[in-house]
Order: C-alpha cells, then structure tokens, then sequence
C-alpha cells in the first residue's frame, strides 16, 4: 500500500527516493580556512530555502556507562569559540557532560542533501551567560524547566499540566527567576565534516581537524 509498509520492509525502505534534489553545488577548493565560516553559509542557505527549523541539531552523548543518547536540540550561537547549546543541568545529557564533558553534534538538511557533523570537547559558560540565555527563553519553557523533571516518569498529562500552571505562576509573579541548573554549554570541536549528497552517490566529504581545541585548522577530502 502507497506510503506503508509492505509485508518486504527491506524492498520497501530500498524504493524509497532520496536526494530527489536538485542539489546544491558545493565546490572544496573553495572554501574558507576554518569551518565557522563555511557553516554560516550552510546554515543561511537552508534559511533561504525555507527548511523548517534549520538550526535544530542533534547533540549525542555517552553516560557513564558508556552507552550513546542522542536527542535534537536548538543551536543557540556559533563563534570563533565553537557551537552552543543550553540543557538543565538534571537532565540526563546535563548528568552525562558533567561526567563526560564531550559530545557531537550533527545538523541535516535533506532537502538540500546536506549533513554537518562536529565532535569534541565541551564547557560550561559563566552562570550570568546561563542565565541569560534562560530568561530568552518563553515564560511556559522557563516555567518546564524550572521543574527540573526532564525525562522522570510523568503520570499523566493532567499531572504535567497542573505542575507547569504552577510553576508558570512563580514565572509570573517573578519574570527574573532563573533555575540555577541551567547551563549553556560550547562545544570548541576538533573536527567537522561538511557532506554534500550527489544522486549518484559520488558525495562530497570535506573535513575539518584539529589536534586540541586551540591548534590551527587543516581541511582534507574524505572519500564518500
């Protein structure tokens, strides 16, 4: 049946179009020396294209256990310094970076067959940059993470409801309260790679590395 699956998942998933395009051109020998730039030009471009949410991403960690968690969040900024994002400090990727300050991050724009991928390590801004960013944030996601329940077992929505309606009311009553778990993070990588799809599948791989966080920048192509 058109747009489920068959009883043959395998023939299914094998018929379904990818980097239907068209594509954007993406040429190596032109680009910058260091990725920041590079990467505000993806980002505006898949802007300009009107993608949904084109700087949500997805932040992978590893907990201390050394098993992996991914999960999307929101770029907040990115500078000479590195990519930032906020967590609650509870949360479990929060729990996870105390304990493993490193992480991933990778941003997708499939239709413009476009992935970013960045790892390395990761720090914590100055409270007053945390709490900035949180009082940024909407009165009701101020109000959810003030709760400092992420990911706990819930039971029910009523349950969530009524403690978000009180919490939104201390938000309030006092737009200046700030959780003091909120934390923004930056992640200064050693490497990013910037893959451009082809319908052949002679994709395009750039990649940036470095050896530590302040070492210069070196770029080579990746085979696909």
């Amino acid at each position: 049946m058109s747009g489920s699956p068959t009883p043959n998942v395998r023939e299914w998933l094998r018929g379904l179009e990818v980097f239907a395009g068209p594509l954007p051109s993406f040429d190596p020998a032109e680009a910058p020396e260091e990725p920041v730039a590079l990467f505000l030009v993806w980002l505006g471009e898949a802007v300009a294209a009107g993608l949904p949410d084109p700087h949500a991403m997805t932040l992978s960690t590893v907990d201390e256990h050394g098993d992996p968690w991914a999960r999307v969040l929101i770029l907040k900024n990115v500078d000479a310094r590195g990519w930032q994002f906020a967590v609650h400090a509870g949360s479990p990727k929060g729990r996870h970076l105390a304990a493993r300050p490193t992480a991933a991050l990778t941003f997708y724009w499939p239709a413009l067959g476009r992935q970013i991928r960045l790892r390395g390590p990761v720090g914590a801004e100055s409270p007053e940059d945390a709490a900035a960013d949180f009082l940024a944030r909407s009165a009701t996601a101020r109000a959810e993470a003030l709760l400092g329940r992420q990911s706990q077992h819930l039971d029910g929505p009523a349950q969530r409801d009524a403690a978000i309606e009180a919490s939104l009311n201390l938000v309030e009553q006092d737009p200046s309260l700030v959780d003091k778990g909120w934390t923004l993070y930056t992640l200064a990588p050693t490497s990013v790679e910037f893959w451009q799809a082809d319908a052949s599948r002679a994709h395009t791989r750039l990649n940036y590395e470095r050896n530590t966080a302040d070492a210069p920048w070196e770029h080579h192509l990746l085979w696909p």
